[in-house]
């Protein structure tokens, strides 16, 4: 079987971090995504995405994307069906993220994260997190490349 999600939009409000009674980190945030098709005649469309994270990526949300920047998620749908005030069944589909990435420049996000296409993956045993985990450190710590010459390779 197969439960997998990748979503690019904007953050609808700054995300905030909580704790679990167990002191687990946890954030939710909504993305809107546009839809890929626009009707003849109306404006493009978008849809907008609940997403959980928990742990460290949740505290590496919370620092670094704010309200209006955009982000890629990578994750798997859940679902979960609970009891509303009035007592009447409700289900919530939303988006557990597995892993959160950059998807703009500092400069053109105006926001505090770094440049383009950088991931964070919060499991310490992938090989890849050694590169690219960005959880500790200052962002001033990072160079923003203004075009494909200034590359080292």
């Amino acid at each position: 079987m197969l439960n997998q999600v990748s979503l690019m939009g904007r953050l609808t409000a700054d995300p905030e971090l909580r704790h679990t009674p167990n002191d687990v980190a946890v954030t939710t945030f909504t993305v809107a995504v546009n839809r890929s098709y626009v009707k003849q005649g109306s404006e493009r469309q978008a849809d907008f995405i609940d997403i959980v994270a928990w742990r460290n990526t949740a505290e590496f949300v919370c620092r670094y994307f704010r309200k209006g920047q955009m982000i890629a998620v990578t994750g798997s749908i859940q679902t979960r069906t609970y009891q509303d005030r009035e007592g009447k069944n409700r289900k919530a589909v939303e988006v557990v993220a597995d892993n959160v990435y950059f998807t703009e420049s500092r400069n053109s996000s105006g926001g505090s994260a770094s440049g383009g296409n950088t991931s964070y993956n919060p499991d310490p045993t992938d090989d890849q997190d050694k590169n690219t985990s960005y959880s500790s450190g200052s962002v001033d710590d990072f160079t923003v490349i203004a075009n494909d010459e200034d590359l080292p390779f």
